[in-house]
């Protein structure tokens, strides 16, 4: 959850004739620098009194910092900390009112969504991914527990509440009615990517860790990838697998809507999508780069649907399902933030490090 809000310590004012009396405001200040509440020196948080440790920051700024070979200035580390501490009092809080809400994720959810994130490895490619991102199997069977758990909140208090009305997607259609307006026709299309450039394989971003080493090795693997094509093999499923578009391999390969103008960019590409009926590929096609134009890789697409110029209309499908799913993005956004501000509100939370870092910051 990366919600943004403060939720350290109130200062106190009263509020006096309409005026803030400035010397009450005063005291309590003085009297709030000065205190020291007595806590274990690891605790950096409670939450309605449940600590969180110092160590549960540090892991997750070392891992922030990653691979980096710049050191933070120490006010930028603090920074850091401080924004990692207050996503980790969030978490804390969502949690809490789950648990109250018996909402928590069972052991078998955690287990069941762990076999689905295992299933494209072996288990010594799982164990390389953990490796690289500095994680144990505890660190993601715990991540995958929040994140089921805050699904599940989430989904009972916020998601159920939201119904998109016939006339709600009518209204918002006559007030964007230009938005569905095409000047030119655009083209839905997915790709699969293989290139020699030297990459990690980890950092290709397919299922397979899958990264061509060398200019033969690329077009072997891009010929290979055809053929099953050919075969009739899925194509999302195999961009997932094996492209080595970080971009887009996640997604099954999808680019999006692209314009017709940007597509004639590349006149070579524009020739053998044109020719191309929704849900056809197109041949192999060489993938330029640098100044001088050189192959540097590979790539085949798919035309998965091609929307001519003109006016949308309310009653197409496919302009009703895009305002509902804008529409429920942002109300469950109003919603979610509404929600946690008052969880926060609800909640007891003394942000021991906060108050460290204010008063060193001082001298």
């Amino acid at each position: 959850m990366t919600s943004q809000s403060d939720s350290s310590g109130a200062w106190g004012a009263e509020l006096f004739n309409g005026k803030f009396r400035l010397a009450g405001l005063a005291v309590a200040l003085a009297f709030c620098l000065g205190c020291q509440r007595a806590h274990d020196a690891n605790t950096v948080a409670t939450v309605n009194g449940k600590g969180i440790e110092r160590s549960e920051v540090e892991k997750i700024y070392e891992n922030n910092l990653g691979e980096s070979h710049q050191t933070p200035s120490k006010v930028q580390a603090e920074i850091m900390r401080l924004n990692i501490l207050r996503q980790l009092i969030d978490e804390e809080i969502v949690m809490q009112r789950a648990a109250k809400q018996n909402l928590v994720a069972t052991d078998e959810e955690v287990s069941d969504r762990l076999n689905e994130i295992k299933a494209p490895f072996t288990q010594e490619e799982f164990q390389k991914r953990l490796d690289s991102q500095h994680l144990t199997l505890d660190d993601l069977k715990r991540e995958i527990r929040r994140n089921r758990t805050e699904e599940k909140l989430f989904n009972k208090e916020i998601t159920s509440r939201i119904n998109i009305t016939d006339a709600d997607i009518a209204a918002y259609y006559n007030e964007h009615k230009a938005d569905f307006n095409l000047i030119e026709p655009n083209y839905h299309l997915a790709q699969i990517i293989v290139t020699a450039a030297p990459m990690a394989p980890q950092q290709v971003g397919n299922l397979q860790n899958s990264k061509a080493m060398n200019e033969a090795d690329a077009k072997r693997k891009i010929e290979m990838l055809h053929n099953r094509l050919e075969s009739g093999e899925d194509f999302a499923a195999l961009a997932m697998n094996f492209s080595e578009n970080p971009n887009t391999a996640g997604n099954g390969g999808d680019m999006g809507f692209v314009s017709e103008s940007q597509l004639r960019g590349d006149p070579e590409v524009y020739a053998a999508i044109a020719k191309l009926k929704p849900g056809q590929v197109t041949d192999i096609l060489p993938v330029y780069g640098g100044p001088s134009k050189q192959v540097a890789g590979y790539a085949i697409y798919k035309l998965i649907d091609r929307e001519v110029a003109g006016q949308r209309q309310l009653n197409d499908p496919r302009v009703q399902q895009t305002i509902r799913q804008q529409l429920r993005d942002s109300r469950e956004q109003l919603l979610k933030n509404a929600f946690l501000e008052m969880l926060r509100d609800q909640a007891r939370v003394e942000n021991y490090y906060a108050e460290e870092v204010f008063r060193n910051g001082a001298q």
